[in-house]
């Protein structure tokens, strides 16, 4: 069966369309990295970043300046993933299929499966990655936000604006779960359309940009389960900008990434990076906004859903057909397809055995949360 793929791809893309399929937020918010060569579970994408630049007063001399040094610190995302999805099938159940509704038509339905459940599990990567990238929070866990207005866009675009992140360039997106969407679709201001200048919500319950920020709905958005708790004290006064926090070393309950803390002297909302030792608590960047005093208590924030806001340039995926030996494997037929949901590319093969083959959807795949400055959780 020469050219198995080529002369079934019609059927696929159709199967695609019609399959019944989660809603995907994050994937066509962030910078997607799609190259062509292949790549292996573990390979690693390179990023370099560059730090705040300080300004110095000019004075005149007949000597040049030496400058300031500039440090240039690199960061790696991990190709972690490497899935697929096996479709076994024998000749027998070709005939029988052949014999009801085709094999053609289960055939492309179980392709659209495939990717159906690979879009999901990238798209779940990548709410983790966002929402414990995140640089702080804003709303109040455990409440579905939107109830009467959408005041806390405006809130969670200020984090970012604060943080010296890019908010008017058209690429600011706020992915939400769908009880967020529903709340938000209820808005009486959002449906009247001498208000909101549009009949879209009204008439097709479309999410209308707010706030400069493009809104979408996402079946994959995290529910975080805090794992910390309030037994922690600051031991050793902190600067604006530390994103290391001593606290006190006889505390035994680490937090998690992704849980959020307050510190009793502000009213900021700081998403963890991880608590490495019960004698550090790290914060992501850019950091405490405020002076840190000794002996301030830490509470830590109930659990909550974890929509973000954030830019396209502050989180990745990388993406790559998975690896296979020089000369080939013993595939029979490949080719690429791209999911009309989701837009992503995946590597169908057909293997051939006896009286059998087998279908194999795949995808190699790694997250990441670049810039957390460029990053807000509005919580759920």
């Amino acid at each position: 069966m020469a050219n198995t793929l080529t002369n079934l791809a019609g059927d696929i893309y159709k199967a695609a369309d019609t399959v019944g399929r989660e809603l995907v937020g994050f994937i066509p918010s962030v910078t997607i990295n799609a190259g062509s060569e292949r790549a292996a579970k573990g390979d690693t994408i390179r990023s370099f970043i560059t730090a705040s630049a300080t300004a110095n007063n000019i004075t005149e001399s007949m000597t040049i300046p030496q400058g300031d040094d500039q440090i240039i610190t690199s960061s790696t995302m991990t190709l972690s993933s490497a899935k697929a999805v096996q479709i076994p099938m024998t000749g027998e159940d070709i005939k029988h299929l052949n014999n009801g509704s085709g094999y053609e038509t289960v055939y492309g339905d179980q392709i659209a499966q495939a990717m159906r459940t690979l879009t999901n599990s990238i798209e779940s990567d990548l709410a983790t990655a966002a929402y414990q990238g995140a640089s702080r929070a804003v709303g109040t866990a455990g409440t579905t936000p939107f109830a009467s207005n959408f005041n806390t866009i405006a809130q969670a675009r200020q984090i970012i604006v604060d943080n010296g992140g890019a908010t008017n360039d058209g690429r600011m997106s706020l992915v939400m779960n769908t009880l967020a969407g529903t709340n938000l679709r209820n808005l009486s201001s959002l449906q009247s359309v001498n208000q909101a200048g549009s009949d879209a919500m009204l008439r097709q319950g479309t999410l209308l940009d707010l706030q400069g920020v493009m809104i979408k709905e996402s079946a994959q958005v995290v529910s975080h389960t805090t794992v910390g708790s309030d037994d922690h004290v600051v031991s050793s006064a902190g600067a604006v900008g530390d994103t290391a926090i001593a606290v006190d070393g006889t505390q035994t309950t680490d937090c998690a990434a992704g849980d959020i803390v307050a510190f009793s002297g502000s009213s900021d909302n700081y998403v963890v990076d991880n608590q490495t030792t019960t004698a550090s608590l790290v914060l992501n960047s850019p950091g405490a906004q405020s002076i840190i005093a000794n002996d301030e208590t830490i509470a830590t924030g109930a659990s909550y859903a974890a929509n973000v806001m954030f830019n396209q340039n502050a989180i990745e995926l990388g993406m790559r057909a998975p690896a296979v030996p020089n000369g080939g494997d013993s595939a029979d037929d490949a080719m690429l397809i791209q999911d009309p949901h989701s837009g992503l590319i995946f590597e169908i093969r057909v293997y051939k055995g006896y009286r059998k083959q087998m279908i194999e959807v795949a995808a190699t795949w790694g997250t990441k949360a670049w810039k957390s400055d460029n990053i807000a959780i509005l919580m759920g």
